[in-house]
Parts: structure tokens; C-alpha cells; sequence
């Protein structure tokens, strides 16, 4: 029962916001009590050898069409819920005032949160699908009606990728359904991983490809990655923070979840492709990061670079890439969150993200430049934050697929080159750090005031959970292993 509150509490709670209660007194206490429950399920969570589903509740809907309202969790699942738990609390947190629709303001930020919760614990496919749709809507209303600058222009884009990119997996889902033969059909997951070996291989590619391409377009794969840099820009840094730091990570989830240990024989088709495609989110990406002039636009580009990185690890083919891209999409949610919510603190203090209008804030935002260097060596990938663990096991992991003493191969050369994206997240990283927080300071800056005292909270909050599995990482990788033993071992 814990689970089913975690999932619908939020929902609750927004709908209540609608009705008039208090906005922000009612979102933090929402967002509050459905972290301490996550804590809770953490608790409760046993694990096993096997990954097997914990905590299951299922109530039928369509008796026709076997439709049922089923939640559970694994490792893997459950890490997912612990980082939209944290993400959303310290986004509810970081809300200053708002001038106009509070209320639904406040809402929307629930509902994100409600949507993403629901498709990371259901276990079946309708119910999958359904909440995250659910949680797209009042992202594009955060960003149309309370974002900054080009905000119209930039809601219709994310609209319409993310709209292109729902419409893609919805027609891979229904090919994965209909592939099964129609004695062995379900849209519960279990009943799934266990017919997958009667989907034909050849049938398999094709399904694996629109799968890639759906998952692929949310999460900014690249060459469809063009809107996430702008929308992040454009939104209100809670917004921001939710949507890098959880929702764009549903793609990863799904590819994890349903095409990897579903689709075998498509995801080794279409590995090469793979590859290609995140090497242009690393390099390519990285490039362009290192050239932007503005603060929010630099840290948009950085998140799509960084997905890359967890592209490389699904598609490394090993257990340790695999599990190493699970904890690197936490680790990413929680150092991105930050930097967005730091950064929105700077423009509405500042009204400008433009490097070059900015300089010596370190002096004045003494608090804020200090939780932004250590969001940022975390985003680096320095040792000590949960990021190296899951940077150094992705990296190692692709290594190992196909060495051969004699010559490289794609997965060596393609973690050669990851290694030089983690040279270029540490240049502009650390020359947007020298460029806001060091130097002299504008006299225009000079009324600049730090970060209000009770912001200490969720920035604590945030970087201690980056240090401790920076330091235990394997508090995850025990957490998650489970979930891709399986698929590995029915590999070999």
C-alpha cells in the first residue's frame, strides 16, 4: 500500500491545490511526505538474486483487453523512485514566488512528479504509457505560460518532439504486444520478459528500432536533440529540474526496462546504429556546449551531452556498462537538478544568464558558488561524486565488450572517444564557473544578494546524496544488479 500512495499522493495533492488550498504549503508537504514514503519503501525493499518484482498491487481495469492498474518495484525501479522523490522536493523548494496562477503553478510541478512515479513503478504497458503522457502536459504548460524569453516558440518544439517521439513508441509498443503470439499476449511486464523468447528475432529488429528511435527522441538522442537545450532555457528552473533531472530519463528507463531484455537479438542488430548516434551526443554536443555564451543554455547542451554516456553503457553489451548506466542516470538527475535550480537562483537575482554580463558573484553569492562548484565537479565526473562511479563503469564496461589484443574494436574506439567528452565537460564546466562566480564583478551586480538560508536544505539534501554513493557506490550497483543479471546470464 506504501506504493500506491507514493503514486497517487501527489495526484491527490495537486488536485487539492486546484480546489484552493494553499499552493506552496500543500506542494511541500506533499513533496515531503512522499520522499519520507520512498524512504520507506527503500526500507522495506528486501532484493533479491533474481530481480524479482517486489510490493505488488494490481487491480483490474479491461477484463477484455487484460488491462490492470499493476505497481511494483525492483532495484531498478526503486532507484528511479528515490531520484523523482528527491529531484521533486528540492524543485517544490527552490520555487520562489510566482506572479500569476500560483496554484497551478504548483500543481503542474505535482502532476510531473505523479506521472513520472506512476510509469516508473507500473508494471503494465497501457499504464506505462499512460503516466508518462500524463506528465508531459504540464511540462509544456510550465514552459508556455510561466517561462522566460522565447517561451511560445520553444513550448511548440518541445511539443512537437516530444508528441513525434510518444507517437513512435506507442506504435513500437503495440508491435511488441502483437509480436507475442496471441495465446501468450499481456501488457503486464512479468508475462512479458517471460514470452519474449517466442518474439522472432527477425521481427525483433524492427521493433527494437521504433523503440529506439520513441524512447530515443524523449531522452535527446542525437540528431533529435535540438529541443531540449532551448526548452530548458526557456523554462522555470523548477521545471527545468524536474524535466532533466527525471522525466527525460523515462527513455533511459524504457530501454532498460522493456527493449534490452525484451528485444535481444534488435538491441545486438541495431548496436552499431547505437553507437554512431551517441558518439554525435558526445562529441558533437560536447563541441557545441564548450561554444555556448549563456549559463542555462550551456548546462541544457551539457545534459543532452551527458545522455550519451548512458547511451554508451546500454549499448556496451556487459553487466557492468549496463549497471554502470542505471547509476549514472541517478547521479545525473540529482547533479543536473541542481545546477538548473542554482542557475535559476542567479537570473532572478541578476536578470541575466549571459556570461559575459556576469563575474565575481562568488564574493556576494558565497553559498550559491559554493554548491555550484561542487554540482559541477559532480557533473565533471570528479572522484567522490556518484557520477565518476558511474562514468568509470560505463567506460570499463564498453571496454571489455569484444577486446581483442590485436586491434580495437567499435566499443574501444567509441570509449576512446568518451574520454575525450569527459576532458570537455570539465572545460566548460569550469569556465562557466570562472565566468559567473570569479573575477570582477559588474557594478551593476554590486545589490546581488546570496541564496536566502533555507535553501541550505534541499542543496544539502542534494550534494550530500551525490557524496554518499560517490563513495558507496555499491549501495546501487548491489540495488540494480539484479535487474540485468538475468538478461545477461540467458545471453551467454
Amino acid at each position: 500500500m506504501i506504493l500506491l500512495f507514493v503514486v497517487l499522493f501527489p495526484i491527490a495533492a495537486a488536485l487539492a491545490i486546484l480546489l484552493g488550498a494553499p499552493a506552496r504549503r500543500t506542494a511541500l508537504w506533499s513533496a515531503g511526505i512522499t520522499l519520507g514514503a520512498t524512504l520507506l519503501l527503500c526500507l522495506g525493499f528486501e532484493g533479491n538474486a533474481h530481480g524479482a518484482y517486489e510490493m505488488v498491487t494490481s487491480f483490474s481495469v479491461n477484463d477484455d483487453w487484460n488491462i490492470n492498474f499493476a505497481l511494483g518495484i525492483d532495484g531498478l525501479s526503486l532507484m528511479m523512485l528515490l531520484l523523482t522523490a528527491l529531484v521533486t522536493f528540492a524543485a517544490v523548494w527552490f520555487t520562489g514566488e510566482i506572479a500569476q496562477h500560483r496554484n497551478a503553478f504548483y500543481a503542474c510541478l505535482l502532476f510531473i512528479a505523479a506521472g513520472a512515479m506512476g510509469a516508473f513503478a507500473s508494471l503494465d504497458l497501457f499504464f506505462f504509457y499512460a503516466f508518462h503522457e500524463l506528465a508531459l502536459i504540464p511540462t509544456f504548460l510550465l514552459i508556455g505560460i510561466w517561462g522566460s524569453g522565447n517561451r511560445v516558440v520553444a513550448a511548440w518544439k518541445i511539443t512537437i518532439y516530444l508528441a513525434t517521439g510518444s507517437f513512435i513508441l506507442l506504435l513500437g509498443l503495440i508491435m511488441l504486444y502483437r509480436a507475442v503470439p496471441e495465446t501468450a499476449r499481456s501488457f503486464d511486464f512479468r508475462v512479458l520478459q517471460k514470452s519474449a523468447i517466442l518474439i522472432p528475432a527477425k521481427a525483433q529488429g524492427n521493433i527494437f528500432l521504433l523503440l529506439l528511435f520513441g524512447f530515443g527522441i524523449l531522452v535527446s538522442l542525437f540528431p533529435f536533440h535540438t529541443w531540449a537545450p532551448e526548452a530548458y532555457a526557456s523554462a522555470p528552473a523548477p521545471a527545468a529540474m524536474l524535466h532533466a533531472g527525471v522525466l527525460k530519463k523515462f527513455g533511459l528507463y524504457g530501454l532498460l526496462r522493456l527493449a534490452l531484455p525484451l528485444l535481444p537479438a534488435g538491441a545486438q542488430e541495431y548496436n552499431t546504429l547505437l553507437i554512431y548516434l551517441l558518439l554525435g551526443n558526445i562529441i558533437y554536443v560536447g563541441l557545441v556546449t564548450i561554444a555556448q555564451k549563456r549559463l542555462d543554455w550551456m548546462l541544457g547542451y551539457s545534459s543532452v551531452m551527458h545522455m550519451g554516456y548512458i547511451f554508451l553503457g546500454i549499448a556496451s553489451g556487459t553487466l557492468v556498462g549496463t549497471t554502470g548506466a542505471a547509476v549514472l542516470i541517478f547521479a545525473h538527475g540529482i547533479s543536473i537538478a541542481l545546477l538548473f535550480a542554482l542557475a535559476g537562483e542567479v537570473r532572478q537575482r541578476t536578470g541575466t544568464l549571459v556570461l559575459e554580463d556576469l563575474g565575481g558573484l562568488g564574493k556576494l553569492m558565497p553559498l550559491a558558488g559554493f554548491a555550484f562548484g561542487l554540482a559541477a565537479f559532480a557533473s565533471i565526473g570528479l572522484p567522490g561524486f556518484s557520477n565518476f562511479s558511474g562514468e568509470v563503469m560505463v567506460l570499463f564496461g564498453t571496454f571489455r565488450n569484444g577486446a581483442n589484443p590485436e586491434r580495437f574494436t567499435i566499443y574501444q574506439v567509441a570509449t576512446l572517444l568518451g574520454l575525450w567528452g569527459v576532458v570537455m565537460s570539465a572545460v566548460y564546466m569550469l569556465r562557466a564557473y570562472r565566468a559567473v562566480f570569479m573575477g570582477s564583478q559588474g557594478e551593476s551586480l554590486s545589490a546581488v544578494t546570496d541564496l536566502r538560508q533555507g535553501l541550505r536544505v534541499p542543496i544539502g539534501l542534494l550534494v550530500a546524496i551525490t557524496i554518499w554513493f560517490g563513495f558507496f557506490p555499491q549501495t546501487f550497483v548491489k540495488l540494480v544488479t539484479p535487474t540485468f543479471k538475468t538478461y545477461f546470464a540467458a545471453k551467454q
